[in-house]
């Protein structure tokens, strides 16, 4: 049923089943509301599935200052590792050692906090202006920089010594890969490891318990005021002030803010400005 209304603006927290890319998400909105300007705020494999928060109008232009922290349920099968570190990759070598909680326990602490990751080869990643799964696909040789991500919390919620699985929950930064924490788990633990199951179970204000299923959504009912998700200092500012903001004119900070701010006027974003010492310079309009 198409549910078109050029006027939505806010966010709508969606449950991406597994199967579907982010951006089959994307499309199904796009076709529901007839509105092109929708988009998501952070890619999760197709496997993968939870929570993925997405833009619907004008609000795709506040992605930038949502909180990027994200938490994950993740499932790994310890004795083997793969291409692409989870299930879909091919198997690259096994292992009959089969490891004990206590020393599941002990290697996890190796991931706690600021932690230096090698992303897996089959991802997005550009790099001399190709992903990095393009080289992966072609057989093709290339050096993978690592990166800096922060693990805020890593808990084993259970693990099975049978089957030779775990199942972890991962608070972390953006840009950190739970596909590279299974693999690296595995390499430390000198028996192989792979990502088999993933639920993102938050991302910023975004939690799964308030995630609604993309069967059947009502997108205007399900809509989120991003006045409730976004963390910036929000400002009230008058008829005068809110003339100058629509023609991109500075005006006067009333608060101590030293920071971007969202203006407000009549309960509607205005428009996000920078405050900086006493004036206020707009950023984007809104109204």
């Amino acid at each position: 049923m198409t549910q078109t209304c050029s006027s939505l603006f806010g966010f709508v927290n969606i449950y991406k089943p597994r199967g579907m890319t982010s951006h089959d998400v994307v499309a199904v909105l796009r076709r529901l509301t007839k509105i092109k300007q929708i988009g998501h705020t952070g890619t999760l494999d197709p496997f993968a599935e939870g929570v993925l928060p997405v833009c619907i109008g004008k609000a795709t232009r506040l992605i930038e200052y949502l909180d990027d922290d994200k938490e994950y349920l993740a499932t790994v099968q310890f004795g083997s590792a793969t291409t692409t570190y989870d299930l879909e990759g091919e198997v690259t070598s096994t292992s009959d050692k089969k490891i004990t909680k206590e020393e599941l326990l002990n290697a996890l602490e190796d991931f706690k906090g600021e932690i230096s990751q090698l992303p897996p080869i089959y991802s997005a990643i550009k790099v001399k202006g190709k992903k990095l799964y393009e080289y992966a696909r072609k057989g093709e040789d290339i050096e993978i920089q690592p990166r800096q991500v922060t693990i805020e919390k890593l808990e084993l919620k259970n693990f099975n010594d049978e089957n030779q699985t775990a199942e972890l929950l991962i608070g972390c930064s953006k840009g950190t890969y739970i596909r590279s924490i299974a693999h690296d788990l595995g390499q430390n633990l000198n028996c192989g490891g792979h990502l088999i199951k993933l639920i993102r179970t938050k991302a910023g204000k975004f939690t799964v318990e308030k995630s609604v299923p993309l069967d059947n959504i009502d997108v205007t009912a399900s809509l989120i005021n991003p006045l409730d998700v976004l963390e910036l200092p929000q400002i009230e500012i008058d008829s005068t002030a809110h003339e100058k903001v629509l023609h991109g004119q500075q005006i006067n900070n009333p608060s101590q803010c030293a920071d971007f701010v969202i203006l407000i006027y009549n309960n509607n974003i205005s428009a996000v400005g920078f405050a900086d010492k006493n004036k206020i310079t707009v950023k984007k309009v809104f109204s």
